[in-house]
């Protein structure tokens, strides 16, 4: 049952729609005085009542009733008590019935949501600043999905630009293709920067030359540069499989190459387009915002060209109903003025464009400080992850069967969780000894949750799972059940706010609330009617942790 709706249904606000007045209902952070509660502030403009006259009205007229047990006021606020047994027996029959599809809608039938992430650049290895794009987007992904949206997931390469050139340039005068073969994206990497620290003049001269080659279609630079992009994702999809992340479109900076100029056209057309010291410009200060550079002097594209013809593509071709741009908070000013010429360019749709911006990812030791030069690979990251889970795991459980893949599921868990944790726009300094306790707010303390209730469950095959009609639920039972229903809700949110930490701290939460059962009530020796019930708890959280951890790109393994 979709218990805040059930209570909205049976409120009655002047002029407020029922819709309305369910989205203002909240579980309250202290339940003392109930399970739900509704804040009255928002109608007393329009009742021309104080908030606490408000909420006193409604709970006069409000009857409890077999969903309802209780129904109060409090300084504004009407509160709400469920009956226990009720949203007991609701809650895991239907997580019983719908299992794995537990927490899923169809809310976003018929929609397309676009989702520009990770978005690496050629030629480049993935250093850990990309992480959070890559699992924020990977994330919002699988959530939407979940909802029912269909879901285009784009890596808007970064394959544009003289440095490919450079590139090409370094490998002519240096490059092996035996050793470039065998170390791949490395190989190609340390070239590139050997090129920004040695090459001379005439080197610099010979790699503009190459790029306008490769711009101008030449067979022999375009062959390299495919081999040097093939490389690459051969190299970027080995860590986004580890990750869980997939994409639909590789279509990067160079597939618009052709798709800009009826973009300029269009902005001549309305009279945007002004000259500024040679460059064209459209003039945003009325908006308090600098001009947004679309050609510079020498008429080359920038950024901004490039994104407005890959807006105008994507609305054509997916028509979607939001399109999501996962890119850290330093590119806030770029998509305010993105956003905004589209809007002075008369696109509707302009206002469905979302920069979903994030923080900074380091190490404990400072280790991404670009001044001191200091590069971390995403992939070492993972890998230590992976070794000192397995160390962890040879410590706690040295006869655990499987153990490298328990410690990959393990490891890789930990760095998602690790930056899914908190809010998205928070930097986030890295440590792999908090991400890997299995104490604490981390995804390997609600990883090594399921594997106890899955050895609750493995130990009960064949035990009755049958809800008395009435049950007893006592204050243990019901904090779980009433974390199990509020998943369903957890997930909207997330979608909502582009928040995939919403679900990481349901995870913690449902799995704190939990093993607080497991330890506070006997399970499996408990009496017959009881057992029953406690099991359908264990069975529910299971399946409801299980469906969170993997919104988030997460792995559960049986045992740890």
């Amino acid at each position: 049952m979709d218990y805040k709706k059930y209570i909205a249904d049976k409120i009655s606000v002047e002029g407020v729609p029922s819709a309305d007045i369910e989205s203002l209902i909240a579980v309250p952070p202290n339940t003392d005085m109930g399970d739900y509660a509704l804040p009255c502030f928002r109608f007393a403009k329009a009742l021309k009542k104080s908030p606490v006259a408000i909420a006193q009205e409604l709970a006069a007229v409000i009857s409890p009733d077999d969903v309802i047990s209780e129904v109060s006021a409090l300084n504004g606020y009407l509160n709400f008590r469920i009956d226990k047994a009720g949203l007991l027996r609701s809650t895991l029959l239907r997580i019983e019935t719908e299992g794995a599809d537990y927490g899923s809608a169809h809310i976003g039938e018929g929609k397309t949501i676009c989702i520009d992430y990770s978005s690496v650049n050629i030629a480049k290895p993935f250093h850990i600043g990309h992480l959070s794009t890559t699992v924020i987007g990977g994330a919002l992904y699988k959530i939407f999905a979940f909802l029912g949206y269909k879901v285009v997931g784009i890596n808007h390469l970064g394959d544009y630009g003289t440095q490919f050139g450079k590139l090409i340039s370094a490998y002519k005068h240096w490059g092996n293709r035996e050793d470039v073969e065998k170390r791949g994206i490395f190989a190609v990497n340390e070239l590139y920067v050997r090129f920004n620290s040695e090459a001379t003049e005439e080197m610099e001269a010979e790699a503009r030359e190459y790029f306008r080659l490769i711009e101008n279609g030449d067979k022999a630079a375009n062959e390299l540069f495919d081999w040097f992009k093939a490389l690459t994702l051969k190299y970027v999809n080995k860590i986004y499989d580890r990750l869980g992340v997939k994409f639909d479109s590789y279509n990067g900076e160079r597939f618009y190459t052709d798709k800009m100029q009826p973009v300029i056209d269009e902005l001549k057309e309305k009279g945007l387009l002004k000259e500024s010291n040679g460059a064209q410009v459209v003039d945003l200060e009325a908006y308090g915002m600098p001009p947004c550079l679309i050609l510079r002097s020498d008429g080359a594209s920038l950024y901004a060209t490039r994104d407005l013809a890959a807006a105008y593509y994507r609305k054509a071709t997916y028509d979607f109903y939001k399109c999501l741009y996962v890119v850290a908070y330093q590119q806030n000013l770029h998509f305010k003025q993105l956003f905004k010429v589209l809007e002075l360019l008369g696109k509707e749709w302009a206002k469905d464009m979302v920069h979903v911006a994030y923080g900074m990812v380091s190490l404990e030791d400072g280790a991404m400080s670009t001044r001191k030069g200091k590069v971390v690979w995403l992939e070492d990251v993972i890998n230590k992850c992976v070794e000192k889970a397995l160390k962890v795991i040879d410590e706690k459980n040295p006869d655990l069967a499987d153990k490298r893949e328990v410690a990959e599921k393990v490891g890789v868990g930990a760095v998602i969780f690790g930056a899914l944790y908190n809010n998205k726009i928070k930097d986030i300094v890295f440590s792999y000894d908090k991400v890997l306790s299995f104490e604490g707010e981390t995804g390997v303390y609600c990883q090594y949750t399921c594997a106890r209730a899955n050895s609750v469950v493995g130990k009960a095959e064949g035990m009755s799972r049958e809800l008395p009609e009435k049950p007893d639920v006592n204050a243990e039972e019901f904090e779980v059940v009433k974390a199990l229903a509020a998943f369903p809700d957890a997930v909207k949110e997330a979608a909502d706010k582009y928040e995939p930490s919403v679900i990481a701290r349901y995870a913690v939460d449902l799995s704190q609330k939990f093993n607080k059962f497991y330890f506070e009530c006997k399970i499996l020796s408990a009496e017959e009617g009881v057992r029953a019930q406690r099991l359908a708890i264990t069975d529910a959280t299971l399946i409801t942790l299980k469906n969170a951890l993997s919104l988030l790109g997460i792995g559960v393994p049986e045992k740890m």
